[in-house]
């Protein structure tokens, strides 16, 4: 079997020394010695000022739209997980659709103005497949509207625009640590933000807004992580560089297999820093993709129509969005993690390319 992602464990000796410091201590949770080596390490790694570890990417979503007391409206993306429009809703604010762009898959700037009304708060957008967003022209349309921005980064860790990480863009970005992702803590996720008194505001959030034993600063929620995941997260930093060379190499080499498929890839030429969380390819049609996927099911290959179906057509709140229509149905992400093999990748292409040779 060849999944379509697995997670990079570090040596197991690596992660048994925080478990050792764990047993010796005693101390599981609540923003033990681990959790905050590891928001020190990360914020040296991604030269940020403030960072907070939280349980998981949804709820440092849900942490975001609560800290800036969003209301109403919020712009976002049809093309994403659906945790990104989930936590809009259970936050109790409303999706809007924006459609995305056909070369980079993330929010269509062009169209984001006219989807503003005077009940419009704030947009979240979501850096696809490690490709940011146009941060920039999307700050300059949220400064004309007095409209907040937030990043959904959960697939971005380790990505820089203009020489900096993209987690300083926006008013709060947050970022996902599951197993699947380029950096992992099991189950986790981080909020970012450069602004002082927000970062105060959400470490209150996350811990039942507790501010000491007996005082508390407004309504929390549990948001904490445990040591353990901590720990995951400290053994698993070292090996960031290597991680990410890895994962360059293999998505070059499928571009060389593959050469002969009848297929595009999102625009990622001209990123700086690109981090090759994902290996995403986009049919000419559907039928070729269907019939790829299931070759590939039928030898023990994982692969993935991620993101599918698009946002805007399963109920949550319509919207017109044909970019967004037509890439969520012909998109697949194939295998890409830390051990896949040169043999298992040229596998995966020559049952992509049978499929087309005998159509």
């Amino acid at each position: 079997m060849i999944p379509v992602t697995k997670p990079f464990l570090p040596p197991r000796e690596a992660y048994n020394r925080y478990l050792d410091g764990i047993w010796e201590r005693n101390w599981l949770t609540n923003n033990g010695p681990l959790v905050n080596e590891l928001e020190l390490q990360l914020k040296e790694h991604l030269n940020l000022d403030h960072l907070l570890f939280v349980s998981n990417g949804t709820i440092a979503l849900q942490l975001a739209i609560k800290a800036l007391g969003l209301r109403g409206e919020i712009i976002t993306t049809p093309f994403s997980y659906v945790a990104t429009t989930t936590s809009i809703i259970w936050e109790g604010c409303t999706p809007v659709f924006v459609d995305i762009l056909e070369d980079r898959l993330t929010m269509d700037p062009d169209l984001i103005e006219a989807a503003i009304t005077p009940n419009t708060s704030a947009i979240l957008a979501t850096h696809v497949y490690g490709i940011p967003c146009e941060v920039e022209r999307i700050q300059q349309i949220a400064d004309a509207h007095g409209l907040k921005v937030i990043y959904d980064g959960a697939h971005a860790f380790g990505v820089q625009v203009n020489g900096k990480s993209i987690f300083e863009y926006g008013d709060i970005s947050t970022c996902s640590f599951h197993a699947t992702k380029l950096f992992h803590t099991i189950e986790g996720g981080a909020v970012i933000t450069k602004c002082p008194e927000i970062l105060k505001k959400m470490a209150y959030l996350r811990n039942f807004g507790h501010d000491g034993f007996e005082k508390f600063n407004g309504i929390g929620i549990n948001g904490k992580n445990s040591e353990f995941h901590a720990g995951m997260g400290l053994a698993v930093i070292p090996y960031l560089d290597e991680i990410r060379k890895k994962r360059q190499n293999q998505f070059v080499y499928y571009k060389e297999l593959l050469k002969g498929l009848q297929v595009r890839y999102p625009e990622t030429s001209q990123l700086e820093n690109y981090n090759y969380a994902y290996f995403p390819i986009i049919f000419n049609d559907v039928i070729l993709l269907k019939k790829c996927m299931h070759l590939l099911e039928e030898n023990g290959i994982g692969s993935r129509r991620y993101f599918y179906p698009a946002l805007n057509n399963i109920g949550f709140n319509e919207g017109i969005c044909p970019v967004s229509d037509r890439i969520s149905e012909r998109v697949i992400c194939l295998p890409l993690y830390h051990s896949l093999t040169k043999e298992e990748q040229r596998m995966v292409a020559r049952l992509l390319l049978r499929v087309q040779n005998n159509l």
